[in-house]
């Protein structure tokens, strides 16, 4: 690759400027002491001088700086150039060594902060897979186990038959559950997934979450409720069927994880004329502080145990973080461990509903 220099003359300059006043100082000095009444002479004489020797030290000067610092300094960007370094090598190179140390001083910064970025994730790559295998290998073991049970001789047996059989389909629709998961967030990620915008009221929809949701909520006795006894219907602007998808996941999830014979309550929040605050809270089990930044991520489990004492695709949050941002949301966390926990999320009311808040005002 060929490098353009922008040079510097201030080195050689200052250099030959010092070098020609010393200089002509000098020789004056010694004229005044041998020709003492030659002033106009030495006048002249010293001008003259300190000109060709200007002149003379610039170029000496000059060249010996092109041959001695700027091939150094051509061969620290060559070596920096076998690095790829778009942002240091596109450019035209300063001789300076104040502004060289600068660039490569910002060169060696952010490769640094590249290399730390590659460590996080290929960290967050390798816990992703590992995480990926652990949920598909636990149903494909399972419907392994009973499928061949069934073939050494249980199929025999109508009972045991039916119950294993039943029990193998469960294991599939779980490998079902997982893969049409992942196949959402992949089409949520790479924008793929077009939401159908339409106007809703975002209470009746909670309503119809928790008929839906009823009966799980039962087998831990836990409650349903809005906060509020007189909650007021809210239209809101979004795709229905996402954000009754982000609605179960959150409900399940605070289901999944409150106390037997606990709550959990859903808050309609009028924040502004244009937005809505929808948050879920329990009183289950809630979240250590340091776990809280990671809950958002595919697969990630704050019990490390490997174990998981509810089912699920464990891809609940990251779905629910993504149908947020695509409606271009925002979407919150607060829990403290032993307390319960709080998610919720922003959207934006329909424009007939603010219309009617304007009036109301």
């Amino acid at each position: 690759m060929k490098i353009n220099f922008k040079k510097t003359y201030k080195f050689a300059i200052k250099s030959a400027l010092y070098i020609s006043l010393f200089t002509t100082a000098f020789v004056l000095m010694l004229m005044s002491l041998f020709y003492k009444n030659q002033l106009k002479h030495q006048v002249a004489f010293g001008i003259i001088f300190i000109i060709v020797i200007y002149i003379f030290s610039f170029l000496v000067l000059q060249y010996r700086v092109e041959r001695f610092i700027y091939r150094r300094v051509k061969k620290i960007y060559d070596e920096v150039s076998l690095l790829e370094s778009t942002t240091l090598i596109n450019q035209p190179i300063n001789t300076d060594m104040e502004t060289l140390s600068r660039e490569v001083k910002k060169f060696a910064t952010d490769k640094k902060l590249e290399i730390e970025m590659l460590e996080i994730r290929e960290q967050y790559r390798r816990e992703f897979l590992g995480n990926v295998s652990h949920e598909l290998k636990t149903p494909l073991f399972t419907v392994q186990g009973y499928v061949s049970t069934l073939l050494d001789g249980a199929m025999d047996d109508k009972h045991i038959r039916k119950k294993y059989l039943k029990r193998a389909e469960k294991g599939v629709e779980r490998l079902i559950y997982i893969v049409e998961d992942l196949d959402m967030i992949t089409k949520l990620e790479s924008g793929d997934l077009d939401l159908n915008m339409t106007d809703f009221d975002i209470v009746e929809l909670i309503q119809n979450v928790f008929d839906l949701l009823e009966m799980k909520a039962d087998k831990k006795k836990i409650k349903l409720a809005f906060e509020s006894k007189n909650v007021q219907s809210v239209i809101i602007r979004g795709d229905q069927d996402r954000i009754q998808q982000v609605l179960e996941n959150l409900i399940v999830n605070s289901i999944k994880y409150g106390k037997e014979g606990g709550l959990t309550e859903v808050g309609v929040v009028n924040l502004t004329k244009k937005k809505v605050l929808i948050r879920i809270s329990d009183n289950g089990e809630g979240v250590e502080k340091q776990n809280i930044p990671r809950l958002f991520e595919r697969f990630y489990r704050v019990d490390k145990s490997g174990t998981r004492s509810e089912g699920g695709s464990g891809l609940g949050l990251a779905i629910v973080k993504h149908i947020i941002e695509a409606h271009k949301e925002k979407v919150y966390v607060e829990s403290e461990f032993g307390i319960g926990s709080e998610f919720s999320f922003t959207l934006e009311k329909a424009f007939k509903n603010q219309k009617t808040d304007v009036k109301k005002s």
